[in-house]
């Protein structure tokens, strides 16, 4: 797995490709979000148009990052997910406690 990761207008954007099964990048990917969330960011939007794969282990570390951000008061919000990761979030339930968008601008404060 790859990410990049950006903040821009206070909002956290990761992009994930290839496949999301915990090891070193997932415990990467959380350090990132620790880091945001001290500096008060409290949104955070993941890109997973690349995302092949995701194990049981890259669920939790989504849960991780939507479990850091909520006790915050922010959120989190998956965009473009493949039908294959869409099909796993329907059956996971996951579905229900992310919020899915299709472009960063739903996501985003509105600019002055």
């Amino acid at each position: 797995m790859t990410f990049a990761q950006e903040i821009r207008s206070n909002t956290l954007i990761l992009r994930i490709a290839g496949d999301l099964i915990g090891e070193d990048s997932g415990t990467q990917l959380v350090e990132v979000v620790n880091e945001a969330v001290s500096h008060k960011v409290l949104t955070c939007i993941i890109d997973i148009s690349g995302l092949r794969y995701i194990n049981s282990t890259g669920i939790g570390v989504l849960i991780t990052i939507l479990t850091k951000f909520r006790n915050k008061g922010g959120e989190v919000y998956l965009m473009n997910p493949s039908e294959s990761v869409k099909k796993l979030l329907a059956i996971t339930k996951l579905n229900a406690i992310f919020q899915m968008i299709k472009s960063e601008d739903e996501a985003m404060p509105p600019r002055k």
